[in-house]
């Protein structure tokens, strides 16, 4: 340790070290992020424009789509420029800082699907009481909870990464500064980082899908006892684009997070950051919007008022 160099600065190899695949991977990924901000964005604009939209499902999925947005800006927008450099150098502080951001977005989002969930089983079995159950207040406490959750569980991690110390090595094996590949190349003793991965990441993640698949086996229950086919074709026309949503984004969160295959670095966690801080963000405006027939409504009028 005496020997050692303590890094101020750390090294990303990004997705690829080959020079002949940076220049067509730019191009590829700077398409996703601008569709993804101009989805997103867009998205955000038609609730605000239409009165139509101003109901519980549309406030979350707005906020939804803002925090997609800020999730893959603070990934993708360094991954590009890495990809027109040759020194793909990072500072202590910005990869903190990254980290950071990423995983309140990463955990609010969460806590969103999860407030999402419950706002469609109260819309679906408790119809007649939606109004009084799903008021401003409640909404505005159930958005105020997510952000929060994912503040303090950002918090808990970013607190504890600054206890390590990196002097062994300073060539982080991702695209982006992401709490698993930090530890990997840590010269202190990570253990204790590795379990607290674990258990938050597990308890925010399996809370949730919890809520998730409580709220929806609910719903499938009051859908089947109705016997209406038109019932049945609404309900899963409104619930059909967040179930999509939710078993996207899990996927590969659990076993980045909860269930790694080792403590090694490994492809594999390549693969799943990019889905699901790459492609889900690109993806959740284009699902909610194309299987959502208010929104779809929404958009062709302002469109015709346009033309």
């Amino acid at each position: 340790m005496k020997n050692s160099t303590v890094w101020t600065e750390f090294v990303l190899t990004g997705l690829t070290e080959s020079p002949e695949l940076q220049g067509p991977l730019f191009l590829l990924f700077l398409v996703i992020y601008l569709i993804t901000i101009v989805g997103n964005l867009g998205l955000i604009a038609l609730i605000w424009s239409d009165s139509h939209l101003h109901i519980p499902m549309y406030f979350f999925l707005g906020h939804l789509a803002f925090v997609d947005a800020c999730l893959s800006s603070t990934v993708t927008p360094k991954m590009l420029l890495n990809f027109l450099q040759m020194s793909k150098v990072i500072s202590f502080s910005d990869c903190m800082t990254q980290f950071f951001f990423f995983a309140v977005f990463l955990t609010t989002e969460c806590f969103l699907l999860a407030a999402m969930a419950y706002d469609r089983y109260v819309a679906i079995c408790k119809p007649l009481l939606y109004p009084m159950i799903m008021t401003n207040r409640l909404c505005i406490c159930l958005l105020v909870l997510c952000f929060v959750g994912g503040f303090l569980h950002a918090s808990i991690h970013e607190g504890f990464l600054f206890l390590l110390t990196f002097c062994n090595s300073n060539i982080v094996h991702h695209f982006y500064c992401d709490i698993m590949p930090l530890l990997k190349i840590s010269c202190t003793d990570s253990t204790l980082n590795f379990q607290l991965v674990f258990v938050f990441a597990g308890i925010v993640q399996i809370f949730t899908i919890v809520i998730v698949l409580v709220s929806y086996t609910l719903v499938l229950f009051t859908i089947l006892q109705r016997k209406s086919l038109q019932g049945i074709r609404k309900a899963f026309s409104t619930c059909g684009a967040h179930l999509l949503s939710v078993s996207l984004y899990y996927g590969p969160l659990l076993f980045m997070y909860v269930f790694p295959l080792s403590q090694e670095a490994d492809d594999q966690d390549i693969i799943d950051s990019v889905l699901y801080a790459v492609i889900i963000p690109v993806l959740n405006p284009i699902i909610y919007s194309l299987r959502n027939k208010q929104v779809m409504d929404s958009l062709k009028k302002i469109l015709q008022k346009k033309v």
